[in-house]
């Protein structure tokens, strides 16, 4: 036992090995952030602070506020930095000072980087001080109860510092950056509405502002109008904030803010009926009111049916970041549902006085104008918001597809109706108060909204029992989630055409008009085609589409002189749907026109190609080929040309035989996508050609590829390569190739491609940037169990001349969603087993 914890202890130290390494560097360039993250973190721990929160003298002695500054005490605003707040605030700050100096400090230096730090913190703490006495003066609401609070931490500064160097950073950063950080600072100060919400809001304003002043422009300067795909995720980020504003509230401790009110809609209180039963019966009738509303908020099903709202919202901007249309007119219906629900709940809340205000009667500022405005107002203009961008919104799903979601919820609503109905007046002595038919009929519809929005209703009767429970609380969520999860999926269903249709097209025009060594890839099943505008355009584009990464295969198909534009065409099409394209294992001609479109790229293979017209064994370098060559013949191992689809029965089971033998081998799937197998022989245009002895046993196969040129073919690339393990001759493959090349090259074809290896490439004596080393890693971590260095390694012993293969991509954020999608393309049927075995093989 002993022996395995040191072994354990073995494995996780070398596998935290990289942490020292990344602390130095990371410590290096930004001294100053990572100096006063480890200063910060040392005092909370003494305080304990960073633990259990400041204590409350603490806050009072070193925090910023009115009363501090009134009395004279003029440095609060600088010492409020010492203490970040509770355990939330050290991580939160801790991660965006560490993102702050990464930028500022490389770019300004560590003395002006802490000279604005400081300055942002200092001035956004006045600012924000100041408005609150300024706004306290005339209104005795929510400025009022500012004006008694004390602020503490470091995030005003450090949120500044983001914004402030965010100027001098590319647009696709600088957009990101500043939507994230002042969505979260006004979402806090509506919701949460704390002082030190609004100290970092007023900071984030002025590092905004003083950005250009301080850190420069950056010479990538787009326009003020924000692209259609951009656009969307502004939008969907909107919808986003005002879905878990409530949640926010509700999670905050004493919220105060403007819209702090609507966290009682997902705001459980928990009594139970019996209490409410016994209240009744013995106390006054306020108080007997009073918890019946609130046990309709109680439980696990009112708790879903409060967040049904959130959960809607949710999915809508997942929708609209597709540019979904229909997403556009659930976010508006939706929004003016809950606009009008506002509405009814201001005028409940405005209209009854507030001593018999049962929820809301708690709620800090309840009463107050803003509190009963903005709920309702909110969402009707997110309403109005996508009703003026309906142009952006304009992607439709397949026909057919709403139509059967709406029959799938009419009958699941029809259904739940009916047994909460019949159901409920089966079970009508588990209520207090037994109700009729016609009580449950009348009751059915207060069940499919949102409880918090019934907090003020007195209900006609709650339950008891378990079934009249059951059927109380999750009638509604029932309904809501059988919608929020149709509609989810209608969103993550792209429109295409049937399967089939364009696959002719694009292999007419591939061998029409050519393509790249790997084209003949694009006409495996499993892709979809983009064709350029026009028929007389000749390009077209193959791809696959996973979690909404199109992932491209190969080059564009059509002239080389056609591939800049089909690469912008294709680029505007995934953008008009929102998709993330990334053209995976292209050449260097469509690398450089993604590079024109300031797109980011990466090596990610190497293709080994032959010149056949000069193609001698000759030489020392050939002497393995040679050695292959001669083997065969004193073994009596021919090579055979075959087409997979006409052979002869006796030679296809044998193939298949050898396939299955090396796929068993591995004991993990056979990989797809760019590698083919078994069904990718199947084609009549495929060149197969066999090592077969004298008794017409297989010992290795080889598949090849026809490229083509202008209507022609003028090369062949090799795909499907196996050799019989047992038994078999062991340079089959080495004498299948070397044979191939010869028989071509008689043939008058110009080349043979050898194809490329994933996460393979040569060592040019070049150190490889930060995501190339990652995938350099991962290839030797897969090496054992692919054998991709081992490939490329034997293709070396043919002499080929080396071509670098790339992905390139528009968004390094999104390259993690990329990676995925080409690991789901390559292994689609990775089974939770296999991956188990594979990271097995991967420790070992």
């Amino acid at each position: 036992m002993l022996q395995g914890v040191r072994t354990g202890w073995g494995r996780c130290r070398r596998g935290l090995s990289w942490l020292p390494a990344a602390a130095v560097r990371v410590a290096r360039r930004s001294p100053l952030v990572v100096g006063i993250v480890l200063a910060a973190w040392l005092v909370g721990l003494v305080t304990g602070a960073a633990t259990a929160g400041p204590s409350d003298p603490l806050t009072a002695a070193v925090g910023t506020g009115f009363p501090q500054l009134a009395n004279g005490r003029w440095w609060t605003p600088l010492s409020a930095a010492a203490i970040w707040g509770g355990p939330a605030g050290y991580l939160a700050t801790t991660l965006v000072l560490l993102v702050a100096g990464a930028i500022a400090e490389r770019r300004i230096g560590p003395g002006r980087t802490a000279a604005v730090l400081v300055g942002l913190q200092v001035l956004g703490a006045l600012l924000a001080v100041g408005l609150v006495r300024l706004t306290s003066l005339l209104d005795q609401g929510w400025s009022t109860d500012l004006c008694g609070q004390t602020a503490v931490g470091a995030a005003p500064g450090a949120v500044g510092l983001v914004l402030a160097a965010s100027s001098a950073l590319t647009a696709l950063w600088r957009r990101r950056l500043r939507l994230v950080l002042l969505a979260t600072a006004v979402l806090l100060v509506l919701y949460s509405g704390q002082l030190v919400d609004l100290v970092v809001l007023c900071s984030a304003l002025l590092g905004l502002a003083a950005g250009p002043a301080l850190f420069g422009r950056h010479p990538d300067r787009r326009a003020a109008r924000p692209s259609r795909s951009e656009a969307r995720v502004l939008v969907a980020l909107l919808v986003t904030a005002t879905a878990v504003g409530p949640v926010v509230a509700a999670m905050a401790q004493s919220p105060i803010g403007p819209l702090s009110v609507l966290q009682f809609v997902v705001l459980s209180p928990p009594p139970e009926a019996a209490t409410v039963q016994a209240v009744c019966t013995s106390v006054s009738a306020e108080a007997c009111r009073e918890l019946q509303a609130q046990v309709r908020l109680y439980g696990i099903g009112p708790t879903l049916a409060s967040v049904v709202p959130v959960l809607l919202l949710l999915v809508t901007a997942e929708g609209l970041r597709r540019g979904r249309r229909a997403a556009r007119f659930v976010g508006i219906g939706l929004n003016l549902v809950l606009a009008g629900l506002g509405v009814l709940l201001a005028v409940e809340v405005g209209s009854t006085p507030e001593e018999q205000l049962v929820v809301y009667g708690g709620a800090p500022g309840a009463r107050h104008v803003l509190a009963l405005v903005l709920p309702p107002l909110l969402p009707l203009a997110v309403a109005a918001l996508l009703v003026l961008t309906r142009d952006r919104f304009t992607e439709r799903a397949p026909a057919g597809t709403y139509r059967r979601l709406v029959a799938v919820c009419a009958c699941v609503l029809l259904g739940v109706g009916a047994l909460y109905v019949v159901g409920g007046t089966l079970v009508a002595d588990q209520f207090d108060r037994a109700p009729s038919t016609a009580d449950l009929l009348a009751d059915l519809p207060l069940r499919l909204l949102p409880p918090g929005y019934l907090g003020e209703v007195e209900p006609r009767f709650l339950p008891q029992g378990l079934l009249a429970t059951l059927l109380f609380e999750w009638a509604g969520v029932v309904v809501w989630l059988t919608v929020a999860v149709g509609l989810a999926a209608t969103f993550a269903r792209p429109r295409f055409d049937p399967a089939g249709e364009g696959a002719v097209a694009a292999r007419a025009l591939l061998v029409d008009r050519g393509g790249s060594d790997l084209a003949w890839l694009t006409t495996w099943s499993g892709n979809r085609y983009w064709f350029g505008e026009g028929a007389a355009d000749g390009t077209a584009v193959a791809y696959r589409l996973i979690n909404s990464v199109a992932l491209t295969t190969a080059d564009p198909i059509g002239r080389d002189a056609d591939r800049a534009a089909a690469v912008r065409g294709f680029a505007e099409f995934c953008r008009e749907r929102g998709w993330t394209p990334a053209f995976y294992s292209v050449t260097e001609a469509t690398r450089a026109a993604c590079a024109e479109l300031g797109w980011s790229w990466l090596q990610v293979a190497e293709e080994a190609v032959l010149d056949l017209p000069q193609l001698e064994f000759t030489g020392k370098r050939w002497q393995d080929v040679r050695t292959a060559l001669n083997r065969a013949g004193k073994e009596g191992v021919t090579a055979e040309w075959i087409s997979y689809p006409s052979a002869p029965p006796v030679l296809v089971d044998q193939i298949r035989a050898i396939s299955e033998e090396w796929v068993a081998d591995k004991g993990l799937p056979e990989m797809g996508f760019t590698l083919g197998g078994i069904d990718e022989l199947a084609d009549a245009d495929v060149r197969v050609l066999v090592a077969v002895d004298a008794e017409r046993t297989v010992h290795g196969v080889t598949s090849w590829m026809p490229v083509h040129r202008d209507g022609k073919v003028v090369g062949w690339t090799l795909d499907f390569m196996r050799r019989r393990a047992q038994g078999g001759f062991r340079a089959a493959v080495e004498f299948l190739i070397a044979s191939a090349a010869r028989d071509l090259r008689d043939e008058g074809y110009e080349f043979v491609s050898l194809s490329g290896a994933p996460l393979a490439n040569l060592d040019c004596g070049q150190a490889p940037r930060g995501l190339q080393r990652l995938l350099d890693t991962v290839g030797k971590a897969l090496e054992p169990v692919y054998g991709f260095r081992s490939l490329l390694a034997f293709k070396a012993k043919f002499q080929p001349s080396y071509l670098p293969l790339y992905l390139a991509y528009p968004d390094p954020v999104a390259l993690p969603a990329i990676g995925l999608a080409i690991a789901r393309a390559y292994l689609p049927e990775l089974t939770a087993g296999q991956s188990a075995r594979l990271l097995t093989r991967l420790r070992s």
